[in-house]
């Protein structure tokens, strides 16, 4: 029973060739990878965006340099998009939830990061190169999270 089931799944699990940007992808990766190791071997500090974000939005005991980086990394990490545009075009968005979806949404992953102290870029990309026990669990549950989030998304009827 378990085989069909996967045989089935795989019938309808196809990769859109025509529209695979495995160079693109690759390269996408490898500049956020350099921009992590920059980030931790000329700052010491680590490249997870909401501890970053945390960090910019403290106002006690800060030094102007503690702000400086962080809204450069953002600035680049929101302009790349605009550098992008002026090579090739922007993929299409298309966002069916609701404004008040998106909100609350968007509310969930900030608790969800504080109460994992960090966000998925944190512990997945620079917490599991450093090798840390936390981020694996972190990264693991996000993964798992998702996973019985799509399955129950797809599967409820």
């Amino acid at each position: 029973m378990r085989y069909d089931y996967l045989k089935e799944l795989s019938m309808h699990l196809t990769i859109n060739w025509p529209n695979f940007t495995l160079y693109a992808s690759l390269l996408g990766g490898m500049l956020i990878g350099l921009a992590a190791s920059i980030l931790v071997i000329f700052r010491g500090k680590i490249a997870g965006i909401s501890g970053i974000l945390a960090g910019l939005m403290e106002t006690e005991n800060t030094s102007q340099d503690h702000h400086r980086w962080r809204a450069l990394f953002l600035i680049g990490l929101i302009g790349s998009s605009f550098i992008y545009q002026l090579f090739a075009p922007l993929p299409e968005i298309n966002i069916s939830a609701s404004k008040s979806t998106l909100m609350i949404a968007g509310l969930l992953v900030g608790i969800g990061t504080r109460m994992g102290s960090g966000c998925t870029s944190g512990h997945g990309i620079c917490g599991l190169s450093r090798l840390s026990p936390r981020s694996l669990v972190a990264t693991i549950t996000f993964m798992f999270a998702g996973f019985v989030v799509c399955y129950l998304f797809l599967h409820a009827s």
